[in-house]
Formats: C-alpha cells, structure tokens, sequence
C-alpha cells in the first residue's frame, strides 16, 4: 500500500470551524478520524459478536396495553429522515416518494399520527431529524399540516438538522476538496448522530422539561413503523432503558445489521460494514444469525440525558468506516472514507437493554424500487388508522401468505423514472402472487394480474410488451 499518509487533523478542524458547526461535533469527528489514522477498520469480530440468546417475543407485550395507553401522552415520535433515495434516482428526499392512493410516506406517517391524537386524546408529538439534504423538502411538506404543530403548548419542532462531517480521500486521509460540487465534501455522520445533536440542540432537554419520557425512534421509509401502544407498555412498565425490535432475518436480509451478544452477555448490533471481510460468509449466516434489526427503537429519555452528561455530551458508539465514490452517482469518482454511526449501536451503551422479536409486518422499508412495487400494489393496503397492512386475504384460501416477493433486473427498474416507464398504468395485481421475477425490459399493461410464482426473462434490449388484463401464473 505505500507509504501511511502522515495524519493531522487540523485541515478538518479548520474546515468545520469555517462552516460554523459545533465544537461537540468537531471533538466527535476528531476522535473517530484519530481511529482511522491508528489503522482501525471499525470491524467487529465474529468471536466478540455471538448469536444472542433470550429475546422476548412481541406476544410478551399483549398484556401491557392499558400501561401503554397510560405512556402514550409522554411520547416523542422522531422519524429518520436523512435519505435521499439516490440509489432510485431520487433528487428529494425519500419519504416525498408517492406510495399509496396518492399519498407518500410523509403524508401516512402524518395521517397515523394526527388519528392516533384524535382516538386516544394524546400529544404525541412528531419529529423528523433531516439531513441538509432533505430539510427543505420535508419543511416545505409539513407546511401542508398545520395542525401537526399544535399537540401541546409549547410544542417541539416538527424537524430538526442533523450534522455534517467532511468526507475524506482515501489515498491522503485530508478533507476532501471537490470544486465540481463542494456540497460533496460532506457527508451525513450516519443516523447514530441523533444522540449528540439531540444533547447540543438543547432539543432533548426541551422534550423532558415539557414532560415526556420515552421516545419511539424509526426510518421515514419504514411504513411498518407506527405507534404500537402494546410494546410502549411493555417498555414502560419493565422500567428499561432501551428497547430494539428485531424480525427474523430472511434471506433478503443478509447484508443487514444483526442482532448479537459480546462476551460479557451485553446486546450488540453489527452492521455488515463492522464485519472483517473473511468473515463476511458468516455474516450473511441467516441459521446463525436469525435476529435482524428492524431500526424501531424505544428510549427512555431520562437515562439518555444522564448517559450524555456522564460521557460528556456524545456515547462513544462503535465507528463504521464507509468506502465510497466521491459522487455518489458516479462510481468512477475517487474513492473517499465516510466515517458514520448507526442509531442502533447506541444498544451496547445502555445497561439493561433489551430487544423484542415482532412480526415482519413491523418492517416494512423502501430501499429499491423492487420494495416500492410491492407496496404500490394490491397486496397492501390504507387500513383505517392510517397505516400500511398486507391485505387481510394474504393466507387464505387462494392467495399466499406473506408479502409478495418481487425481484427486478436492476439494469431497466433500478430508478423511479424507469419504474414509471415499464409500468405506466401502475403496478401489476400481486394479490394472489408469491414471486414476481423480471429479467430485462418488459413493459406493463394496464390490469395485469400476476398469480403464484412468475418468471419473465427477455434476453434482447428491447422490450416485451404484457397486453393489457394479461394473467401471468408460473
């Protein structure tokens, strides 16, 4: 590898001084960049990362309801709302994304919400932490909901602005200088920022001095997110510090962040970017690893507090250290290092923190259009609270149990506009479809209905056309 860089961290001291951001952060940043220098990967090995053992299933919380009707009014919503969704050639923020009868992930985490305050009488208030990328778009959206602000007297901000930290050339370990666009110098610090920002803003002080206790913490683009009264209860009334739902990891999962135990029995989460590269095969090990984390987190905002003045403002979570094109749109960019944190790491710093097996239905996210597909079909639909739910006929009689599972070849539907272009009437019915499968460009009629497991391959570049009211079945 040559010669190791020589290490100094005043360039980046200097260059977050300039952009006025907050000593906190910069300590943060400093300490995390002085790792990276020494040679740590962040890595995290299988021998300090064991199968956990004695996770508590979502039934364990059926008998708190009342308990968690009794919290609801000292509850703090935040949604993560950082993600632009480039990666589906997005240029706003992904929770503006349509989904369902002409409503996008804001809209039906709003609804949700708004019908939980009006049936159960609660505050309740919402919040979003945004990147600098999504702030704007998301303000502007919430404008549209003026009554989302009025929970209580004195409420909460409906937003707040997460951090930036400087990217950093890999071959240098210098900030990244990119004239082309210097909006690419920076980089969100992972979604683990929550913590410190939470501390600096004065924010996480001004939700415990308005009498809330608890905060329910997921994705934007999670739909399966919502506010379940049941595990607030069973949260409540254990007294715990911190709660992380898991599912069961499926194949589709493999490069997901599981659930885990060091070896002194304390809960652990590893993301994939943790795991040493000859590990990686025992990683994606779904028998060995069952638990994955669904990023629906519960914390008691009084232990938080105390945590961050006992640690002088920031947790100390674990480093993920990410390689990246300086573009993120195009790969053939320099490659830089993006030094982030993840919400879900914040598990091993709680003493007492537990996790909860739910159901799938709890983790529902948008990462890919093949996700956006399904969700945009008939084999989900607007329940009357507002929230988004496998048609109730899934498992009965004719139609398969579970989500439908749709794969599509990333050369023709990787991106929203080819999405719109392949399937211009809407998505096909995948009510009574298992597995839709799709290799190469086909173009959608209108009332297609996909049944069972399908199949289409088309080997040439131009497309195949499915007539209108087509049935597929495999």
């Amino acid at each position: 590898m040559g010669q190791k860089p020589t290490v100094s961290f005043a360039p980046f001291r200097r260059k977050m001084k300039r952009a006025g951001l907050d000593d906190l952060l910069i300590r943060s940043f400093e300490q995390n960049y002085a790792q990276l220098g020494a040679g740590a990967t962040g890595y995290i090995s299988g021998a300090d990362a064991r199968p956990p053992s004695e996770i508590a299933d979502r039934s364990a919380a059926t008998g708190f309801h009342e308990e968690g009707l009794a919290a609801l009014n000292r509850l703090v919503v935040v949604k993560l709302n950082g993600g632009l969704g480039a990666t589906m050639g997005l240029q706003g923020p992904r929770s503006l994304l349509m989904v369902k009868d002409g409503l996008r992930f804001l809209d039906i985490i709003v609804h949700h919400v708004l019908h939980l305050r009006e049936k159960m009488t609660a505050r309740l208030p919402l919040v979003f932490m945004n990147s600098y990328s999504t702030q704007a778009g998301t303000e502007q959206a919430l404008s549209a909901y003026p009554r989302l602000a009025d929970c209580a007297p004195g409420a909460l901000p409906l937003a707040f602005l997460q951090s930036k930290v400087p990217k950093i050339w890999q071959d240098s370990l210098q900030p990244v200088e990119w004239k082309k666009d210097p909006a690419k110098e920076w980089c969100p610090p992972g979604h683990g920022d929550i913590y410190l920002t939470l501390h600096s803003s004065s924010l996480l002080g001004q939700m415990l001095a308005l009498g809330y206790e608890y905060m329910f913490v997921s994705n934007a683009d999670n739909l399966g997110a919502t506010v379940d009264t049941d595990i607030l209860g069973f949260f409540a009334a254990r007294n715990l510090p911190f709660l992380m739902e898991v599912t069961a990891r499926t194949a589709a999962d493999r490069k997901g962040g599981h659930l885990a135990q060091n070896r002194d029995g304390r809960l652990l989460l590893r993301e994939i970017a943790q795991c040493p590269p000859e590990e990686v095969e025992q990683f994606q090990d779904i028998d060995r690893y069952r638990l994955f984390n669904t990023n629906n987190l519960w914390i008691h905002l009084p232990t938080l507090r105390k945590l961050l003045q006992d640690r002088d403002g920031f947790l100390d979570l674990p480093m993920i250290v990410n390689n990246k094109p300086v573009d993120p749109s195009r790969p053939d960019t320099p490659p830089v290092f993006q030094l982030e944190t993840a919400v879900g790491l914040a598990i091993s710093a709680f003493d007492g923190a537990q996790a909860i097996q739910v159901p799938r239905d709890r983790f529902l996210p948008v990462k890919r259009c093949n996700d956006l597909l399904a969700l945009r079909s008939d084999a989900y639909r607007l329940d009357q609270r507002g929230r988004i739910v496998l048609d109730p006929r899934r498992g009965t009689g004719p139609f398969p149990a579970g989500a439908p599972l749709v794969e599509l070849d990333d050369r023709f539907y990787q991106f929203i506009d080819q999405i719109e272009e392949r399937f211009p009437h809407g998505p096909p019915s995948l009510l009574r479809c298992r597995r839709l499968s799709v290799t190469g460009p086909f173009t959608f009629g209108a009332s297609v209905t996909v049944e069972g497991e399908v199949t289409l391959t088309n080997d040439s570049d131009i497309p195949v056309a499915i007539p209108d009211h087509a049935t597929l079945s495999g």
